[in-house]
């Protein structure tokens, strides 16, 4: 019961950081509607209808959760060592999940989300310009670099040992 509370202690912090940041972009930019929780998870809903949404702003407001939780990734990745060897339990469950779920789940969405539900892809890719399948293409080479970093360095801070074939280092 303990290893499920921590990893949805992660969740839901990857979650609120995620949201977080694209309310108060949207927010920033006049463009904070409402937030909802909805089965599936949450969402922020934006003034702007999607049909109607072009400029740059929307590459910020869509990618700023994006960008914030795989930096903290990046973060909690570089402090492995450090939570690692916690005296607590909890605070190392956490700091595992966490920089696991702040390394993943983001380029997962972005690079799979679009054939699924759409998403933040949408956004970013209209607020650069470019093709949906180039933001899902880019999403997809930094999961599989962040995919990396986890089976070579998380895991083995962290004692993980596996032989899923997902998990097994590429270099």
């Amino acid at each position: 019961m303990r290893k499920v509370l921590v990893l949805l202690v992660a969740f839901a912090i990857v979650a609120a950081i995620h949201e977080g940041a694209h309310a108060l972009t949207a927010l920033a930019y006049g463009e904070y509607k409402a937030f909802h929780v909805k089965p599936y998870g949450f969402e922020v809903e934006y003034e702007t209808p999607v049909e109607e949404r072009q400029g740059a702003k929307w590459a910020v407001i869509s990618g700023a959760g994006n960008l914030l939780t795989c930096l903290l990734g990046y973060v909690l990745l570089l402090r492995r060592k450090w939570f690692s060897r916690a005296p607590s339990q909890f605070l190392r469950g956490s700091a595992y999940w966490l920089t696991l779920l702040a390394l993943l789940a983001d380029p997962l969405n972005l690079s799979f989300g679009p054939f699924l539900y759409g998403g933040d892809a949408n956004g970013i890719a209209v607020g650069l310009g470019v093709s949906l399948f180039a933001v899902q293409i880019g999403s997809f080479v930094v999961l599989l670099l962040n995919r990396e970093l986890i089976v070579q360095k998380l895991f083995l801070a962290y004692g993980v040992q596996t032989r899923h074939f997902l998990f097994r280092p590429l270099f």
